[in-house]
């Protein structure tokens, strides 16, 4: 995992430094074990890597990260799983509308997510990647661990990235199987 956001760190630098200088310092272990604390949850060891290379993107900066959404930082991730978990039961009467098991990682910024799965929704697949609509019933499976799906960024930066279309970055995982298509009725 490490080598994989060293070369994502390296892609990101060169081809976007306006962007790279948005992304916020990365997390300590003792303010990851503080906000696990205060949320009372336990952050999978292959996330807590992803924020400690970077903690999200300035709130300030509205360019994609990837498919067309923003870097979260992980203490509002983990207040809006929270947000969204409330709402179970009377917003989201549909089961899998919202899992108390997803925290969201990426925002579009219109109420929409990309979520790491903490138990596998629909696949049993701990670690997945899916992608929660507010609007749609699509709970799509992107990519089967952040690991694949970082990859793939990687994979764009190397033969993909067109800079003048940088803000409409879309990271399909393909192979393995993926996407894996969901509908929540």
């Amino acid at each position: 995992m490490e080598e994989i956001l060293q070369q994502l760190d390296s892609h990101i630098q060169r081809l976007r430094p306006d962007f790279y200088k948005s992304l916020l310092e990365p997390l300590q272990e003792e303010e990851i074990q503080g906000i696990e604390n205060q949320y009372c949850t336990q952050i999978p060891d292959d996330l807590k890597t992803f924020y400690q290379w970077k903690n999200g993107q300035a709130s300030s900066c509205y360019d994609a990260f990837l498919n067309n959404s923003m870097f979260i930082p992980l203490k509002e991730a983990l207040e809006l799983a929270k947000e969204l978990t409330s709402m179970i039961g009377t917003d989201f009467e549909i089961e899998n509308w919202w899992n108390e098991n997803w925290i969201p990682i990426f925002h579009n910024g219109g109420g929409s997510y990309i979520c790491y799965d903490l138990k596998g929704i629909f696949t049993g697949n701990k670690g997945q990647i899916l992608e929660f609509w507010n609007r749609d019933p699509d709970r799509n499976v992107i990519a089967g661990s952040l690991k694949h799906l970082l990859n793939s960024l990687n994979a764009y930066y190397t033969s993909q990235y067109n800079e003048e279309l940088n803000e409409f970055i879309s990271i399909e995982a393909h192979g393995n199987g993926f996407p894996k298509k969901f509908i929540v009725e």
